[in-house]
């Protein structure tokens, strides 16, 4: 029987907490931060530049798939009780919106009009409503008898609805589904031969060249809504739209590959510097769209073009993932990404011990039993005896 993999230990920023954590999932969750940073990063030269849009492609598994199922290897399946529903308010409900509201506050900054974003949020900020879906849903999903197929078949069957795209993340929500679920197993300790066998090494070495090789010869060719799951299908799809959930399809299975393949190959051990920054995963994801936009809309980064400064580029990005992700930066915008929010709530009311009414007496202890002396035989002392109370009389 297998071993069940560690289980990853709860954010905290108290040092004990911290030794208690697993590097694995740290390294794992700093990679792929960074690699969303380096994208977003570059994104406005992409176009141009060949070598960056294959690594685009190469690379889609790594960033947001990895991020789904790291997310769901930190869930619980439990019962959704009051403390775990403020513990989804404080930890994403509140950072979304008020990382929104900075987005626009940073818009308007910049000269665009100030837009507050609630029903679609923006940039980066879907992943953080469809993860607050996600945790309300898994309860549900693990009681199913076949949560992967079902879960598969819901993704694949929601672009044909044209209602479900953009707002509230409803189409990322549903087809990120099956891999938040595969995630949450992986937590629990299964695919374990997969992760500490021999014979899956070469087998994840082989994954990576893969989507490597069908980055750089195929980029042109790989559709950017076919990565997105943000639309429904079209009919300009390849496959006409009666088989366009086979590409969805496709794309979901190669997906949970690679991310298997990347987990297998990150090194369980700690690592200096970066599992102490992949704690602040989650933090990077966070600030990194605030630090990105001036930059872009100041056309500093579409500036870039020789092969110095796109690796330059490259380097600051990668800089720019380790700052945000260091203890002091997340101790700095606590405030912002675990808000208080005992002030929200009221107090819970201590229990009181019950109280009768006037109306309703205590019942009364039982009478003691009539006590009769009776004369005892010559040579004995008297005893009591007892003698039950006469019943009353009955009507005849």
């Amino acid at each position: 029987m297998d071993k069940p993999l560690p289980r990853p230990a709860a954010d905290a920023g108290a040092e004990r907490a911290a030794r208690s954590r697993d590097p694995w999932w740290d390294n794992a969750r700093f990679t792929s931060a960074t690699l969303i940073v380096v994208l977003h990063t570059v994104g406005s030269i992409m176009s141009r530049v060949e070598v960056l849009h294959a690594f685009h492609i190469a690379s889609w598994a790594f960033r947001v798939p990895a991020f789904v199922m790291l997310a769901g290897v930190f869930s619980s399946a439990g019962p959704l009780s009051s403390r775990n529903l403020r513990s989804l308010l404080q930890s994403i409900a509140l950072p979304a919106l008020m990382f929104s509201l900075l987005f626009s506050v940073e818009n308007y900054w910049l000269g665009s009009k100030f837009v507050l974003h609630v029903v679609q949020l923006p940039w980066t900020l879907w992943f953080l409503m469809s993860l607050f879906c996600w945790r309300l849903l898994l309860p549900l999903v693990v009681q199913l008898r076949y949560p992967l197929i079902i879960t598969t078949g819901i993704a694949l069957a929601v672009g044909y609805i044209d209602e479900f795209g953009l707002p509230f993340s409803a189409s990322r929500t549903l087809v990120y589904l099956p891999l938040f679920y595969l995630g949450w197993r992986i937590g629990q300790g299964h695919l374990n031969a997969w992760f500490t066998s021999r014979w899956s090494l070469p087998v994840a070495v082989s994954g990576l060249l893969a989507s490597c090789a069908v980055g750089w010869l195929w980029h042109k060719d790989i559709k950017g809504n076919w990565l997105s799951m943000r639309h429904h299908y079209t009919a300009a799809d390849p496959l006409s739209l009666e088989f366009a959930w086979a590409i969805r399809l496709a794309v979901l299975a190669t997906a949970a590959a690679l991310v298997l393949c990347m987990l297998r190959l990150i090194p369980r051990r700690r690592l200096p510097l970066i599992s102490a920054m992949g704690a602040g995963g989650f933090t990077i994801y966070l600030l990194h769209p605030l630090v990105i936009l001036p930059l872009r809309e100041q056309d500093w980064i579409s500036r870039v073009n020789t092969r110095v400064e796109i690796v330059a580029l490259v380097l600051c990005a990668i800089a720019l993932a380790m700052i945000l992700g260091s203890a002091p930066v997340r101790r700095l915008v606590q405030p912002l990404t675990r808000p208080p929010v005992g002030w929200l709530f009221a107090p819970t009311a201590p229990r009181q011990q019950p109280v009768y009414s006037p109306a309703s007496t205590p019942p009364a202890a039982p009478e003691p039993p009539l006590q009769v002396t009776v004369p005892a035989p010559r040579g004995t002392t008297e005893q009591p005896a007892t003698t039950p109370a006469p019943a009353p009389a009955t009507r005849t």
